[in-house]
């Protein structure tokens, strides 16, 4: 995957007098079934969250209040995106390194995930990500 792959996806919004409804239906607004949700809040001025990548996980990132930067990196090319609104979240699909940094105060993260939690689908470890990554590059030989 690249991170040309990771999009924002815009969910439904309903809005009146009363304030504002967001809803997000698994394989309709985003494109896998949720299988766990997490958050990040209180993040102290100045860290940064996430610092990895995941094998197979799929995962849909919404800022629910305030806002933060997502670092996206494929191995060749990196992307910044700044998360600011309830209504929009980015799609991250496997194999893309991603770090949160820049938190407002008060911001919450809001993570939908296609898969339980399990460490073996992680890459902690940038040098291994990249090793596998340049592997999994390399064409074929006969």
């Amino acid at each position: 995957m690249h991170v040309d792959d990771c999009r924002l996806i815009r969910f439904p919004k309903i809005a009146d007098a009363r304030g504002n409804l967001i809803f997000i239906e698994a394989l309709r607004h985003v494109p896998f079934e949720v299988k766990r949700v997490f958050y990040l809040y209180g993040v102290p001025p100045g860290e940064t969250r996430g610092a990895h990548a995941h094998k197979t996980l799929e995962q849909v990132m919404i800022a629910l209040a305030g806002a933060f930067d997502i670092a996206l990196d494929d191995g060749v090319r990196q992307r910044h995106v700044r998360l600011n609104a309830p209504d929009r979240g980015l799609y991250v699909p496997p194999m893309v390194w991603e770090l949160e940094l820049n938190f407002d105060p008060g911001s919450l993260c809001l993570v939908l995930a296609s898969d339980f939690y399990y460490e073996a689908d992680y890459y902690r470890d940038r040098e291994e990500y990249l090793r596998d990554l340049t592997r999994a590059r390399r064409p074929a030989t006969l």
